[in-house]
């Protein structure tokens, strides 16, 4: 079963709307929207119909498909499903695998990344949101704005994505990476 509060939260996040925004784009109030949120309210098909229309989506997909609601509540993910996954970074070197990729809507972005031995050249990363980072296997380091972190098979980083940033594996062996972003 669709857990239609939490979908109308991630959806808005995902949009970096705040709820005034979304008041504004769809005509209903702020608390209203927020009562809909936190499954205080249940909307009627209308206010539906005004809020998939502000997100510029079909109904249908703001209320996820049979396929969709089974990913809802969960979403397994197995080492053996795991799909090479695009993102920046790939032509420095980057292996990513996507992570809960039938998941539709979701409010952060899982994956397993393969950095590599060197910083390429002086590119640094920095987009929107939080950034969670745990070493599965190896060692890497980390260059967070000028500061530059090592971290073994274990250890964890957590920072505000806007922040320049690159990481490279050090030592010997394979090093394996599970990062989440937020939206």
């Amino acid at each position: 079963m669709i857990n239609l509060p939490h979908r109308l939260r991630t959806v808005r996040r995902q949009r970096a709307l705040s709820l005034e925004a979304l008041a504004e784009r769809t005509g209903l109030t702020k608390s209203y929207l927020s009562k809909l949120e936190r499954g205080l309210s249940s909307p009627s098909i209308a206010t539906v119909l005004k809020i998939a229309e502000a997100y510029g989506m079909g109904t249908g997909q703001l209320l996820g498909d049979a396929h969709d609601n089974a990913n809802e509540i969960a979403c397994v993910s197995r080492a053996s499903q795991r799909e090479p996954l695009t993102r920046l970074g790939e032509a420095s070197g980057y292996r990513y695998e996507a992570i809960a990729s039938e998941r539709k809507i979701k409010a952060m972005e899982p994956f397993v990344m393969h950095p590599p031995r060197e910083f390429p050249d002086e590119t640094t990363f920095s987009h929107r949101g939080e950034e969670f980072l745990f070493v599965l296997k190896g060692r890497v380091e980390v260059q967070l704005a000028q500061e530059l972190i090592t971290l073994a098979a274990g250890d964890a980083l957590y920072f505000d994505a806007d922040v320049p940033h690159r990481i490279r594996s050090v030592g010997k062996g394979q090093t394996e990476v599970l990062m989440t972003t937020t939206k």
